[in-house]
């Protein structure tokens, strides 16, 4: 491992608090922070609730986005991705039409911002 990918840890810091954060964790929060750039109130349609797309979702929740939609087609990680800011969710095998209608017609015409992940 190169010494530019590792980081200290106070040993003084507890160990059930320290935690490692994969390359997901800054792929997500980059795509929203520097490219994505979404604005306050705006909405986020995020692609995929994996590890990328919860961090993505975080960096949507930091920006201010007012709707974070998580789509994805596990039920199960609707749960955990509203604490990362996701208020809404699509599950693209509940509908009958493209996902992207459907969000269109949740948006009135579209997302501010969408990210896959």
């Amino acid at each position: 491992i190169h010494s530019g990918c590792l980081a200290k840890i106070n040993p003084l810091a507890p160990l059930d608090i320290v935690c490692i954060l994969s390359c997901g964790i800054s792929t997500g929060l980059g795509a929203t922070l520097n490219v994505a750039k979404p604005k306050k109130g705006s909405s986020v349609a995020i692609f995929g609730l994996g590890a990328v797309g919860l961090a993505a979702a975080e960096g949507a929740r930091i920006s201010g986005a007012s709707r974070i939609i998580g789509v994805d087609r596990n039920p199960k990680r609707f749960e955990e991705a509203r604490k990362f800011g996701v208020n809404e969710f699509v599950n693209p095998k509940d509908h009958d039409k493209p996902v992207q209608e459907v969000i269109a017609e949740m948006t009135n015409g579209g997302a501010d911002r969408s990210i896959e992940c």
